[in-house]
C-alpha cells in the first residue's frame, strides 16, 4: 500500500463552525491516516494528510464540503513530502 501526503486548504465559512473537530472525527475513521488540521488565515483551514492513498483521497473528498454548517468556497490540494515525524492525527495551532 502506497503512502502519500497532501496539503489541503479550504476557504469559506469554515472557521467557528466546528470544521476542525469534524475533520478530526472524520480522519479518525481511516486507519493509518496521519496529519493535522488547523485554522490558518481568516476564513481558511489548512490540512496536512498522509497515509494510505485511499484514506488520504477519502478525506480530501470529504473536505470539499466539510461538516454541516460549513460553506466551502475554495478547495486547493497540493502534493507534500511524506514526513515520518508526523504521528496520529490532531488539531494544530
Amino acid at each position: 500500500m502506497s503512502t502519500v501526503a497532501k496539503r489541503v486548504v479550504v476557504r469559506g465559512r469554515v472557521t467557528g463552525v466546528g470544521f476542525r473537530y469534524a475533520t478530526l472525527s472524520e480522519a479518525l475513521r481511516y486507519p493509518g491516516l496521519k496529519g493535522y488540521v488547523r485554522n490558518a488565515d481568516p476564513g481558511t483551514v489548512e490540512c496536512v494528510l498522509q497515509g494510505p492513498e485511499e484514506a488520504v483521497e477519502a478525506l480530501v473528498t470529504w473536505l470539499r464540503l466539510g461538516p454541516p454548517g460549513a460553506f466551502v468556497t475554495e478547495h486547493t490540494v497540493s502534493e507534500e513530502r511524506v514526513n515520518s515525524a508526523i504521528e496520529g492525527f490532531r488539531i494544530g495551532r
